[in-house]
This record gives C-alpha cells, structure tokens and sequence, in this order.
C-alpha cells in the first residue's frame, strides 16, 4: 500500500540498526523517505544504510547515544543542515533489563530511563523546535501495551515506557496549534532479538503465546508473535497523510494480549 505525506520527507528513526526500528526505517525508505537513521551500534548501521542504498532509496548512518543531550542536539542540526527539514521522528529506541525489584541493580533503572525515556524527550524536543517553525511535523513514540500493565520482573521498563507514553501525548497537546501530530505505538510480544533474549528455550514463543497465571500474564487472542513489520505498518499509517486527523493516540499493536485495554 501507498500511504501519501511521507515521499520525499525527511524521516529520523532511533534504533534503526535492528528489530522494530530497522523495519519502520526499511518500510519509510521504500515510501520515498529520506532516512536518517540513529542507533549506538555503528556497524550495523552501516550495513542498512548499504543495504538500502544498494536498492535505490536514500538513507544516511547517524551514530548517536540518544541518552547524551548534547549528541543528539549536535545530530539533529546536522541532520536538518545537511539532509533538509525533519518531517518525521520515530521514536523506535529502547532497552529491557528484566528481574525482581530488590534485584535490580541502580545502573540497570537508570540505564533504562535514559534511552527508553530520557532518549525519546531529547530527541522529540530537538526535533519539535525545528517542525514548530515550519508548521508541520509528525512523531511516533514506540511504547508497549506493558505501559499501562504491571508485569513482573519488568518494573524498569514498564515504568519508563509509560513515561514515555504520557510525554508523547503531552507533546502532541502542546504542538497541536503548530500542526505537529505526536502518536503512540504501543507493541505487545513482538518477534525481535529482545523478544528473544527472554525466552528459556525453543518453545519461548509458544510459551508466550499461551501465557503466564503464575505471571499474571495473559497469551495472544490471535495466537501469533508479532513481526517487526507488523509494528511498522502501524507506524507508517501514523506519519502519512492518511492519519492527518490524528494525535494524542495509543495504538496497541498486541494481537489482543491487553484485551484492549
């Protein structure tokens, strides 16, 4: 499908270099976009950015620790001088530690906050100033349905996302009279190296699937894991022109896991 608005824009996308952020970056640069991709891995940036060079789109490598102001104040006005306007920001970064909270080491809660939440108001505030001044703009913060969830053993990451989740929606409040849409996606069980790292065995996706009593987790309604494109249709549709009417909304993409909650 062809979505309109996003052909010919600049579009910056964080955690570009795998899972959920590689597939947004992959699916806005076939629309047309000129992508500016930012992860701290910079090899794997690399190889993207040759990859999708050596199928025609355009796509630049920004390596960039988005829990440093001053790097991401530096890349976005390198960005806008040399790539042009930022007509597009995904918020796609994100780190999970998982274990009890008396468990949870300091470095692991901080670490979490400064890409999951501090990352995404670095990059959302450097970015707005530029849309502002020209009227236009559209974000989407990638969350997750465990936002507004308690899950055990992931205290860290469900409370940094929910920040993140409810800074968006603030954000979009604020720009609203600057035409600046700001929206959340919010993933449930998704297949990525992340997913992954948290299964015990093969089975790790069936167990997901089926859930968790002991956990307090429910399964998948649709009883599949996401893929990462799944979460980048949705992404996509809210940058296009086709999401125009919309802002300060949480789309779950979980395949019914929250029971639409």
């Amino acid at each position: 499908m062809s979505y309109t608005g996003i052909n010919g824009k600049v579009a910056v996308v964080t955690g570009a270099a795998q899972g959920i952020g590689e597939a947004v970056a992959r699916l806005l640069a076939e629309q047309g976009a000129i992508v500016a991709v930012v992860d701290i891995r910079e090899d794997q940036l690399n190889q993207l950015v040759t990859d999708l060079h050596s199928q025609g789109h355009q796509a630049t490598a920004c390596p960039v620790d988005i829990s440093n102001r001053q790097s991401v104040e530096d890349a976005i006005q390198r960005i806008e001088e040399t790539l042009g306007p930022i007509g597009i920001l995904v918020n796609a970064a994100g780190v999970l530690y998982t274990g009890a909270v008396s468990e949870l080491r300091d470095e692991e809660w901080t670490r979490t906050f400064d890409v999951n939440t501090h990352g995404v108001f670095y990059m959302s505030r450097a970015v707005v100033r530029y849309m502002a001044e020209r009227q236009s703009g559209a974000i989407v913060t990638v969350g997750s349905n465990a936002s507004g969830v308690p899950r055990m053993h992931m205290s860290a990451y469900v409370a940094s996302k929910a920040a993140s989740t409810m800074f968006t929606k603030c954000l979009a409040l604020e720009y609203a009279s600057d035409h600046i849409r700001c929206n959340i996606v919010s993933p449930g069980s998704t297949d990525t190296d992340m997913q992954r790292a948290l299964w015990a065995d093969e089975q790790g996706a069936q167990a997901v699937i089926a859930g968790s009593p002991q956990a307090y987790r429910l399964g998948i309604p649709l009883n599949r894991l996401a893929l990462p494109s799944d979460i980048a249709d949705s992404v996509l549709f809210l940058v296009s022109d086709q999401a125009r009417h919309i802002t300060m909304h949480n789309l779950c993409v979980d395949g019914g896991a929250t029971l639409g909650a």
